[in-house]
């Protein structure tokens, strides 16, 4: 058997595996009921999805709203990850380790530690429950990735590019979108990807900095399935793991 058939092969295991524990959650979603010991539902219907998409149960308007948060977490995290990747990947400096070991912190430190002390910090500023609250709440843990994907991404950056540049009459804006950032572009996709991901998923942050009142998917869906609505919960499931 050749090389790129078992690298095919182990792909297509691989992807397999990764999709086999969302096939339950189509099933479940499908499910009128589900009882022990069949293997299959004694029932089909649609009506947990007319329920995740109806208006009145705000799955949508949850949706959209971790949408803008994730989207505008990844927009402040990348104006701000950029200049310090780019630091940290180009020059060598005293303190750098210390930097990158402070940076680090907030995902390597328990969640329920960064909780505690974001919701004291957001509610002496007045922005406990607020979506702006949350936002500043998921740059923390997102700002680690970006940032050290963009360093990591300047370190192999040449700078006398930008020079050349310069010296061939480009202005600073031109030779940043028309060398800089086609230059990175492939890192900076990867960064703004976490910083997605990361937003995204974040339950205990939101739920400290918006204090129930910002509804986003991973609450929504936390609550349905504390209701025990197995059918709901899995549509609302499917939805969550689009990204």
């Amino acid at each position: 058997m050749s090389g790129n058939r078992l690298r095919g092969l182990a792909a297509l295991a691989v992807a397999g595996w990764m999709v086999l524990p969302i096939l339950p959650l189509v099933v479940w979603s499908l499910a009128h009921g589900w009882r022990f010991p069949d293997l299959l539902p004694q029932d089909l219907s649609a009506q947990a999805w007319r329920i995740a998409l109806s208006p009145v149960t705000g799955v949508l308007h949850s949706f959209a709203l971790t949408t803008l948060i994730a989207c505008l977490t990844t927009a402040l995290a990348l104006l701000i990850g950029l200049p310090a990747g780019r630091a940290l990947g180009l020059y060598r400096f005293r303190g750098r380790g210390l930097v990158v070991l402070l940076l680090a912190a907030p995902a390597i430190l328990p969640a329920i530690a960064l909780v505690f002390g974001l919701h004291g910090a957001l509610l002496r500023l007045g922005l406990a429950g607020t979506v702006t609250g949350v936002i500043l709440a998921h740059l923390v843990p997102v700002l680690p990735y970006v940032t050290l994907v963009l360093a990591a991404v300047f370190a192999r950056f040449d700078p006398a590019l930008e020079d050349q540049a310069r010296s061939l009459g480009a202005t600073a804006l031109q030779s940043l979108t028309r060398v800089t950032l086609p230059a990175i572009w492939p890192g900076l996709l990867t960064a703004a990807l976490f910083a997605f991901l990361v937003s995204w998923s974040q339950y205990l942050l939101t739920l400290a900095a918006g204090g129930g009142r910002v509804q986003t998917l991973p609450l929504l869906l936390f609550s349905s399935a504390s209701a025990g609505r197995n059918d709901v919960t899995a549509a609302i499931a499917l939805l969550y793991i689009l990204p």
